[in-house]
């Protein structure tokens, strides 16, 4: 008997349980489950190298080298002008160029592949050896922010090895499918190999938790849980591993043979914990490292975690194997069941390929399962499991012709993305994702995965990512390294050009020894605040800041910040003009605020371009020859408008010009009607016959709206000819429909009207007619009845003797 608690305890007992497991739901929430390895963040505090931006100055060739991968230094000594800063030296590749620093004098290191073991695709192929993914083993050197694409090849071999592990339900319920099973092993075998010629199989079951209220704890109920105490039962379980994976059909079928069916309380049923222990357990259960499927069966859903709240169950699953001697789940009632996510993240780190063989009834639920669980597969399962052979075929093979590639825990501030290449050749479309799969892969057929990989901050040593077909044992092991400094040749201390050793050189610069400073360390701390230097950092008549306010006074020169530069910091070389809110147009380079501007580019901000192919109409002509072109843009004369100035709002067209005349000249009326004669005298105007019009005719309204016609025939001399068709007009039936439609329904509604009283009228007669008929067949005979008795008793006074007697 279990020693009961005081109801204060329990309190605290059951709000400290609820806390941790609202905490457990809240971390098992951000695990994700498509992809069971969770992608961690990039530390905080690094720069975001993802987000488009350009190269600026940095102190150092480390640090610029670090701040965006389209930045490089240039190291050559007394690059910099005067009062420009050091950190000038860092800038794009092109900039750096135009500037007169030699190429082999910068600076720019990038990552970098190197294959380190690539063994060649086994085709054709059988057995545990075949090479399928290649290469096997790469070195990988990242700079921070420059992606390094890699190109994974995978070859699908014919015979692969499987090992088959089925976990059936042996709740009361699945009677039935037990005797199929118990003949299964050796048509199993053989199916599966006419697929591959290594396969072994072995078998687990489950019941549930065997608790309140899963499980009755009756003592005679544990002993044996059926219904009927003729049937043969076994006591209830959690999971047990019967037979481990072996090729022997036999042993297969002995063992099964001597299961029986056991019982439980509820529908659902504890095949998550077993789930869990055959994925954990993989020395118990032999698992090879070839592709693994594990067949679950059963006819009801499943516990997951929570439930055990119900039985008093609230430390969660530890993720272990916990079988015994005897391969039952030993601590079953200790442990909560396992979480989805548990059970997903388990299946993909021991490579296990899930088949979900269940009854149409909860079918949909495990279809919903299977989303969840990566490289898993449902099938419907008969109602006695006599299916279940080719049901394991169909899904063997769905899942070997689907190769999914991806990754395990990948290093802080690393990304990864997947592009698959699934028809093998390179004009084959490419799909992009979180992970590369194919789909439909046919034996002996090759596909391609390109796997970009960027690193957003630098690595303290190097670190190991390990990619994964998943259901093939096969793996690549990518050895990441981070490029964050500059390898340069120069470096040098006690330098004679850092004023003869007084400092150490590196990439150009000096690094000045303790108490000295200046560009070349050619002053000491104590002449630091020297009138005499501060002179030197003035403009000649002494007035102004020193060095214009945008540097500092070192050593009697100017050392500018930011983009400044001259000898007193007076050019600015971020004050030019912008185009498109880039710095002259990003085809240019700014000087002391002014843009020079890169070759055929022109304009105060290099915006222009001396191109004129963007001004080109289709047929040839500049500007359709109604305007001119500047910056490769026309710039169109009054009235035109438009990219190439091709249209003209304000020019009439012909229809527009001769409407006025085409009226006046047909009907005599419009705005030219007073004087038609004198406006339209350039006009002549006919009325045409023909009943054809085509596009060519202008179509117009007069001023009370009526329709007409007209073409404009010739227009030559001066002249114009315009022949005139007014619209044919009809009678107006408009009046006539409205008033037919609508004595139309006035009629049918009378009609329907007496259609009804004369119905209810006949209908009435009839049945006063049939009324009549039986009324005069009714037979009444008039007669006393002897059995009527009377109400009224009438008694006779013996002494009455008449009206006039006396009464006595």
């Amino acid at each position: 008997m279990s020693p009961t608690l005081h109801p204060i305890q329990a309190m605290v007992v059951l709000s400290v349980a609820l806390v941790f497991l609202l905490a457990l739901g809240r971390g098992e929430s951000e695990v994700d489950i498509k992809s069971p390895f969770p992608r961690e963040a990039t530390k905080l505090g690094d720069p975001d190298l993802s987000l488009p931006g350009s190269c600026q100055p940095a102190p150092s060739c480390k640090k610029c080298i670090f701040s965006h991968p389209s930045c490089a230094w240039c190291k050559q000594l007394n690059f910099t002008a005067s009062g420009e800063a050091e950190s000038r030296r860092c800038a794009r590749r092109e900039e750096l160029l135009a500037r007169g620093c030699p190429p082999e004098e910068l600076e720019e290191p990038r990552g970098r592949q190197e294959v380190l073991q690539d063994k060649p695709l086994s085709q054709g192929n059988r057995g545990e050896g075949a090479t399928q993914l290649a290469p096997q083993r790469v070195r990988v050197v990242l700079r921070p922010g420059e992606p390094q694409r890699l190109r994974v090849r995978f070859l699908r071999a014919a015979g692969y090895p499987v090992d088959l592990y089925y976990l059936m339900d042996l709740s009361y319920s699945m009677k039935d499918d037990l005797e199929r099973v118990r003949q299964l092993g050796h048509a199993l075998l053989v199916r599966l190999q006419e697929v591959t010629h290594s396969v072994r199989i072995g078998f687990g079951s489950f019941v549930d938790k065997t608790v309140l209220p899963f499980v009755s704890t009756v003592p005679s109920k544990l002993r044996h849980p059926c219904p009927s105490r003729m049937e043969r039962c076994q006591p209830p379980f959690s999971f047990h591993h019967v037979l481990s994976l072996t090729g022997d059909a036999q042993a297969f079928e002995r063992e099964v043979g001597r299961q029986n069916v056991s019982g439980n309380l509820d529908s659902p049923e504890g095949g998550f914990d077993a789930i869990l222990q055959a994925a954990l357990c993989q020395e118990q259960i032999g698992w090879r490292n070839v592709s693994r499927l594990l067949v679950f069966t059963s006819d009801d859903t499943f516990h997951t975690a929570g439930d055990g709240k119900l039985g008093g169950i609230f430390m969660p699953s530890d993720g272990h194997c916990h079988l015994d001697s005897n391969g039952l789940y030993s601590r079953s009632p200790e442990f909560d069941y396992p979480s989805v996510g548990q059970v997903a993240q388990a299946l993909s780190a021991a490579n296990i390929q899930p088949i979900f063989a269940v009854t149409s009834a909860t079918l949909p639920i495990y279809q919903e399962l299977s989303q969840l669980i990566p490289k898993s597969a449902v099938g419907e399962l008969s109602e006695d499991s006599s299916n279940v052979v080719q049901l394991i075929m169909d899904a063997y093979d769905s899942l070997s012709s689907t190769v999914t590639l991806e990754h395990f825990s990948l290093p802080p501030g690393v990304n990864i993305s997947y592009e698959s290449q699934c028809g093998g050749s390179e004009k084959s479309e490419v799909e992009a994702g979180d992970r590369g799969q194919c789909n439909n892969v046919r034996i002996n057929q090759m596909v391609n995965f390109w796997v970009t990989l960027q690193a957003n901050n630098c690595l303290p040593e190097p670190q190991f990512l390990r990619l994964r077909a998943l259901g093939f044992s096969e793996e690549l092991t990518m050895e990441l390294h981070t490029l964050c400094d500059c390898n340069c040749s120069d470096t040098q201390p006690q330098a004679p050009h850092c004023s003869d050793g007084q400092g150490d050189l590196q990439c150009g610069i000096c690094s000045c020894a303790s108490g000295r400073l200046g560009r070349l360390c050619e002053c000491s701390e104590a002449e630091l605040f020297s009138p005499d230097l501060e002179s030197g950092c003035r403009a000649p008549n002494g007035t102004g800041p020193l060095c214009s306010g945008k540097g500092r006074c070192q050593c009697g020169r100017c050392s500018c910040s930011g983009q400044s530069s001259g000898r007193l910091c007076e050019c600015d070389d971020a004050s030019c003009e912008r185009h498109e809110g880039i710095l002259c147009g990003g085809f240019g380079r700014c000087q002391c605020g002014v843009c020079h501007c890169h070759a055929n580019r022109t304009g105060r901000a290099c915006e222009c371009s001396g191109d004129m192919d963007s001004c080109v109409s289709p047929e040839g002509e500049l500007c359709s020859g109604h305007g001119h072109c500047k910056c490769n843009r026309c710039q169109c004369l009054d009235g035109y408008y438009g990219a190439l100035c091709d249209q003209c709002p304000g020019c009439k067209t012909p229809c527009e010009r001769y409407r006025d005349c085409a009226e006046c000249g047909a009907f005599g009326t419009g705005p030219l009607a007073a004087n038609c004669s004198m406006a339209c005298a350039h006009a002549n105007v006919t009325l045409a016959l023909t009943p054809i019009l085509d596009d060519g005719w202008c179509k117009e309204r007069t001023l009370d709206n009526q329709l007409f016609f007209f073409l404009v025939e010739d227009e030559a001399g001066g002249k114009v000819t315009l022949r005139v068709k007014p619209q044919e007009k009809g009678a107006d039936q408009t009046q006539t429909i409205v008033l037919g439609c609508v004595g139309g329904i006035v009629a049918v509604g009378l009609g329907l009207v007496l259609a009804y009283r004369l119905s209810v009228e006949i209908y009435d007669r009839r049945e006063y007619s049939r009324f009549e008929k039986e009324r005069q067949q009714l037979n009444w005979k008039e007669d006393n009845n002897p059995l009527y008795k009377s109400a009224i008793t009438t008694t006779i006074n013996p002494r009455f003797e008449g009206a006039d007697g006396p009464i006595l």
